[in-house]
């Protein structure tokens, strides 16, 4: 009897396939928005580095709305599954570091932001635009 050859169908033609780490981040950022962080976007670093994914970066204009933002993020993907690998910076609330491996998130305030300017630092990342 002869092996059975497993047919394997393409996409639709314009749909791409995301990857599991893709929609991490992006569930990651909605969940900021959810607590109304602002300036919210994902970079995407598979080109240019191994050490992660994507960054999802944000703003919170308060430190109750950081922490909100950070508890956030933890609970619901807790739910789906995720846990963070490191969260720094939950003291000062200052920049908030949400470390998934593949996905790391960023919560910062307004002027540390500006300050690190992660967005220039990986300015060849392409960015994901988040509704």
């Amino acid at each position: 009897m002869g092996a059975k050859k497993k047919e394997v169908t393409a996409a639709p033609k314009g749909v791409r396939e995301v990857e599991v780490g893709e929609l991490l981040a992006r569930r990651a950022a909605e969940l900021t928005l959810e607590k109304k962080c602002e300036e919210v976007k994902i970079l995407d670093l598979r080109a240019l580095t191994t050490m992660t994914d994507f960054f999802v970066i944000a703003t919170a204009d308060s430190d109750r709305k950081a922490k909100a933002a950070a508890d956030h993020v933890v609970d619901e993907l807790r739910h789906d599954g995720e846990r963070p690998l490191n969260v720094e910076g939950m003291e000062t609330m200052r920049w908030i570091l949400l470390d998934y491996v593949d996905v790391v998130v960023h919560i910062f305030m307004p002027d540390d932001r500006r300050f690190y300017d992660l967005e220039s630092l990986w300015s060849d990342a392409p960015v994901i635009t988040v509704s």
